[in-house]
């Protein structure tokens, strides 16, 4: 799958399969994104079993054969990779971790740590991958989701260079993670909400109480503003919440394609297959 590459891998990738007649390259129209492109792969796989793994060789494609005998050892339809470390940084470390604890609090789902794109998969687990029609794609959760018999194997990536993924960017991927995946945070809206409510209905009667039977009239404007302040705030992030969810409704109405395909390159009977 060519999503969008810059450089000159499209040319390296034809090339190759014209050499090869068991190659074959899906050149997207423009870059649709990690997950989407990896799905559309997905969706044209023809074998048995499948090998998923990210081109830039942080993932070696030699894992495929220990991937392999795992799978008719354990006999199970997946086997995936994970880091028993992650790479970069104690800030790319901790925050990592971090993502994990809270979306696995979240989400409704367990997530498991550090797992790496590279995964063998039978047939019968891709075609139940696939069958999922949603706009929003956050691959790695629908990888869980999906079920069958999953095995982890524990591998270390070639690179230790820094992760591309800065803070604010897994920020965004554990909110679109988050509200793709669970309707927890609406629930905990409406549960604050109550607490809030409560807590200001026990205030206000105590205010009352303390007015006529002790006639103490209740002093300062500091707490007014403030608590003015930070019920506003909330209000305002628990319309963001609310927002993002409707956003996520907004896209999947549309109904628009995960992606568009430019060409394809290599044997012709795979052209007749492909899927949009």
């Amino acid at each position: 799958m060519n999503d969008g590459s810059p450089d000159n891998s499209l040319d390296i990738a034809v090339q190759l399969a014209e050499r090869d007649s068991h190659l074959v390259v899906v050149d997207l129209s423009r870059n649709f994104g990690h997950h989407r492109a990896m799905m559309a792969g997905l969706e044209n796989a023809t074998g048995e079993l499948v090998f998923l793994v990210d081109s830039d060789l942080e993932e070696d494609p030699e894992w495929l054969l220990s991937f392999f005998d795992q799978m008719a050892a354990e006999k199970c339809d997946v086997v995936y990779g994970v880091q028993s470390k992650r790479k970069g940084g104690w800030f790319e470390r901790f925050s990592g971790s971090l993502y994990y604890i809270i979306f696995n609090w979240l989400a409704d789902i367990e997530h498991p740590k550090n797992m790496v794109t590279a995964r063998l998969m039978t047939k019968r687990y891709v075609d139940a991958l696939v069958s999922y029609r949603e706009r929003e794609i956050v691959i790695s959760c629908l990888w869980v989701i999906t079920g069958f018999k999953q095995s982890a194997q524990t591998v270390k990536k070639r690179t230790a260079s820094p992760t591309t993924y800065s803070f604010f960017r897994k920020i965004d991927h554990l909110v679109n993670s988050v509200t793709s995946f669970s309707t927890k945070p609406l629930v905990l809206i409406f549960f604050i909400g109550m607490c809030i409510f409560v807590s200001s209905l026990m205030y206000t009667i105590k205010l009352v109480l303390t007015r006529l039977l002790l006639s103490e009239v209740p002093d300062g404007w500091t707490s007014v503003m403030v608590s003015i302040w930070m019920l506003g705030g909330m209000i305002i992030s628990f319309v963001g919440v609310v927002g993002i969810y409707l956003a996520k409704v907004f896209s999947e109405t549309k109904q628009r394609p995960n992606v568009i395909v430019r060409n394809v390159y290599g044997r012709s009977k795979q052209r007749n297959q492909l899927k949009i």
